[in-house]
């Protein structure tokens, strides 16, 4: 099939809709009778609950139902249980739930939470990492060693939540050498909301001892599987169905507000609105997580990477989350771009009293590419050597051996640079330099993977001749679900895409599947569709060559017909076909799954990951030109190009339109989006007149050419291409403006005020007292022994 399969910018089908406003999200949801909810949230980052009343609320005009900890008995987490739905004897953040309520009117609701009584007894907080890994530091879960272990093999210890390591050769004899330069880099970011223009939103309803959850989500298997644990009742009597999505990013890969409407349908027996505001969008958000990263690289002269060590310390807030998970992804990006001789790596999710943090694109890959790119030039300069030269020689090719000692695959990144280079030279262009700014261009590239994962799909033969896809995959926007997936269908089956219906997810109805996020909609989903399509395509030849007379082999299906091969007009209409079989054997349908291929890591090298190595690795070159103003600091992106290995692109037209996308979300992480938490441990920016995003007049053209050819075990050799677009951005900026400026930076975003400081001089280096010198001194316990 992958023969016949031609490249196509097919449209999306929902855009029209969707530029027109006729598209009903789960905002737009409402039910006859339904109720609207209001959480009410506290407003001290720590403290311990000495009484809270809901009586008074309870008997409020419009009230049908309250709900508090009592009724959500169960913890949720990713590899501890940690997270309860509403905060039980100790509040860890300001803003965690405390009660929700159900009236008639969102007004009555609101009105409802004034007169919950709730007395609070202040405890100390500890605000930043630096404070919650001191000695003697109050603990955000002192019950830490009670959490429920969902997943073995993570080091944890008062507030750090979770610790990950990676040690692969002698990296001290490596340090040790007497040939070697040893560089020592210190970098800090801030946290980024996702601002998907939908807010999280969920309308529930409870029939027949089941509860049925419409909701805003890129998991709703997730969401089925958590609802049921928080509300201690078996996952079967939940079903979770998902309108389009205005926007995910990873805010809405993990439950959120689903499990306060289900308590409130089953309390009150009717359908349940709950939709966060801005403000609780912003002040709640499952931020992209703050971090502080240590590099020390032990280089030859001549340019090899003989050793390198790193640090990574990630802001979980108060409770773990995605950031469990996430500190597998350190391994995968700092120890991804080059050849290393020996390597040590350890990732820290530390709790802190602050709102929880989660999963956002390219989630800990975009910062700490943004560290080991800036660390990389740094070492090209203090061994005189041009960076581009260095990478040239350094970076990842075919047998390679990856951080956790996996083998790597063709060679990609080398050729990748110099197709950059080519597109460099071809569109270079000289700037006025005469206007007093400072410019500076850089080359940059990334190294992220496919989150591969079990999905599972089903195919409908209809009888016009049209198919229906079943899966439990989400719109979030990226276009997979009505692009992608579309075309694998239609190709194998000789339709047009347009003929291949995608039904919405719907966990009654669909297999299994992770979630849409990660890179993977196209590969796992489209996997798990094309071996779905096949299975149709079987069984519709077999049908056809009886009507035909002609062996399965010898017949071909296109442009919506079965023939004979070389004899047009010889066959039958597919619809013809599927009409036969429906009468003859019954409906025609296929099921397909997918999960990933397990590639080895070297024994040992691993602990505490949930991957130990990356079924598809997903490479990308940035190169970008800057000019900074000198007098305001302010940083222009002149020009901005990518080459981008994608295996197989299937629509050139909607990847383009990804890299796009992926590139301006990451200028706004580059230069000006930043959350920040007060000293009351309150997120300072809770609206858009505080949150700076990029405007109009910031974005910039991306100029990108489609690397194919790389191995990928993804369906026609695809790779996922909607979530590494962004992985460079900050690293490419960073690098451009340090060359530009001849100062080092070390901290994201660069802000005007955060620029000026640096050219004038204003700005200290960055250190880390509160990280170790020895990398062994960072560790809960030594890297290999049990916990």
């Amino acid at each position: 099939m992958s023969e016949v399969f031609a490249a196509t910018d097919f449209r999306r089908r929902d855009a029209r809709d969707k530029l027109r406003g006729r598209t009903r999200y789960t905002i737009d949801r409402y039910l006859p009778g339904m109720l609207h909810a209001a959480v009410l949230r506290a407003r001290v980052p720590s403290g311990r609950i000495v009484r809270l009343d809901v009586s008074k609320a309870a008997r409020m005009p419009g009230v049908r139902a309250v709900v508090t900890a009592a009724d959500a008995p169960g913890k949720i987490g990713i590899g501890i249980a940690d997270h309860p739905l509403f905060a039980r004897d100790l509040i860890r953040y300001d803003g965690e739930p405390l009660a929700a309520v159900a009236a008639d009117a969102l007004i009555q609701a609101q009105a409802a939470l004034a007169a919950i009584e709730v007395e609070i007894e202040p405890l100390p907080a500890v605000l930043t990492m630096a404070e919650a890994i001191a000695a003697e530091a109050p603990l955000v879960h002192p019950d830490w060693h009670a959490h429920e272990i969902l997943f073995a093999g993570g080091a944890r210890e008062g507030n750090i939540a979770w610790e990950a390591t990676v040690v692969r050769g002698d990296v001290d004899a490596a340090f040790a050498r007497p040939d070697v330069v040893i560089v020592d880099s210190a970098f800090r970011v801030g946290r980024q909301n996702h601002v998907a223009f939908e807010p999280r939103a969920v309308v529930a309803s409870y029939e027949d001892g089941r509860f049925h959850i419409e909701t805003s989500t890129q998991v709703p298997w997730s969401i089925r599987n958590a609802t049921a644990r928080l509300l201690g009742v078996p996952a079967s009597q939940v079903r979770v169905t998902v309108p389009p999505v205005g926007g995910g990013f990873g805010l809405k890969f993990d439950i959120a507000i689903e499990p306060f409407a289900a308590l409130l349908t089953r309390a009150s027996g009717r359908p349940v609105r709950l939709v966060n505001s801005r403000e609780e969008e912003m002040l709640t958000c499952l931020f992209r997580e703050n971090a502080e990263i240590r590099i020390r690289s032990a280089v030859t002269r001549q340019g090899k990477i003989v050793g390198r060590e790193a640090v990574v310390l990630m802001d979980c807030g108060a409770y773990g989350g995605e950031q469990i998970f996430l500190t597998t992804m350190t391994a995968h990006t700092l120890g991804g771009n080059y050849r290393l001789g020996s390597v040590r790596l350890v990732s820290r999710a530390v709790y802190t009293n602050t709102a929880p943090n989660g999963a956002f694109r390219a989630c800990n890959g975009v910062y700490n590419t943004f560290a080991l790119e800036l660390h990389t030039d740094e070492i090209a300069a203090r061994i005189g050597m041009d960076p581009l030269a260095f990478r040239r020689r350094n970076v990842l090719g075919d047998g390679d051996l990856g951080a956790t000692g996996q083998v790597f695959e063709g060679d990609v990144l080398g050729p990748m640079l110099d197709r950059m280079d080519t597109m460099r030279v071809a569109a270079e262009q000289p700037y006025e330099r005469a206007d007093g700014r400072l410019y500076g261009r850089a080359t940059t590239v990334g190294t992220w993977f496919v989150f591969v994962g079990p999905s599972a799909a089903t195919v409908n033969m209809n009888a016009d001749g049209t198919a229906t896809l079943v899966t439990s995959g989400v719109e979030i926007g990226s276009g997979s679900m009505m692009q992608g997936l579309p075309q694998i269908v239609a190709a194998t089956l000789g339709v047009g895409p347009e003929d291949v219906i995608v039904r919405a997810a719907d966990t009654d109805a669909a297999g299994y599947d992770v979630g849409v996020g990660g890179g993977r909609t196209t590969v796992s989903l489209g996997a798990a569709s094309l071996a779905a399509a096949q299975e149709v395509r079987k069984k519709l030849l077999k049908v056809a060559s009886e009507m035909i007379e002609a062996a399965p082999d010898d017949l071909v299906m296109r442009n919506g017909r079965i023939e004979i091969d070389g004899a047009p007009g010889s066959g039958r209409s597919i619809a013809e076909v599927a009409t036969h079989a429906q009468a003859q054997i019954g409906p025609i349908s296929g099921t397909g799954a997918f999960t990933g291929n397990s590639v080895p890591a070297m024994p040992g090298c691993v602990a505490g990951h949930f991957i130990d190595a990356i079924d598809i690795p997903v490479f990308a070159v940035h190169d970008c030109e800057v000019a900074v103003d000198r007098e305001t600091g302010h940083v222009e992106v002149l020009s901005y190009r990518v080459v981008q290995d994608v295996g197989r692109a299937l629509n050139p037209r909607a990847i383009r339109g990804q890299i796009q996308g992926g590139v301006v979300q990451g200028l706004g992480y580059a230069l000006h989006e930043e959350v920040t938490i007060g000293a009351n441990g309150r997120v300072c920016q809770n609206n858009f007149e505080t949150y700076r995003l990029p405007l109009a007049l910031d974005v910039v053209p991306v100029e990108t050419s489609l690397y194919e050819g790389a191995p990928s075990v993804g369906p026609l050799g695809t790779k996922g291409a909607g979530e590494v677009p962004i992985l460079n951005v900050g690293a490419t900026v960073a690098c451009a403006v340090a060359n530009a400026t001849g100062k080092r930076v070390q901290e994201l975003p660069l802000t005007p005020p955060r620029v000026l400081q640096l050219l004038l001089d204003r700005r200290g280096e960055l250190s880390f007292p509160h990280i170790a010198k020895t990398w062994a001194d960072n560790l809960v316990r030594p890297h290999g022994t049990a916990g």
